[in-house]
């Protein structure tokens, strides 16, 4: 059991820094998307998304940041 909370903490570990490449760090400003049913009539829930700016690199999902909401690490690879 021991060897296995290790390799999932060094795995965290491992990805986070390699996570590092991008991110500056997650906007501190976020609003409510609100639950949606989408073109192909599937239902998507409700989320919270970092507020618009000039820049993808304090977005959520942009490699380096992590959601406070979820825990998620980035990794998308912004585009500006």
């Amino acid at each position: 059991m021991k060897q296995i909370i290790l390799a999932a903490v060094l795995t965290l570990a491992a990805t986070a820094a390699q996570a590092q490449l991008y991110g500056t760090g997650s906007n501190s400003r976020s609003h409510t998307v609100s639950p949606y049913v989408n073109s192909h009539g599937t239902y998507v829930g409700g989320s919270r998304a970092t507020n618009p700016n000039n820049t993808q690199m304090d977005n959520y999902g942009t490699r380096g940041n992590v959601n406070p909401y979820t825990g998620a690490v980035g990794m998308r690879t912004p585009r500006y």
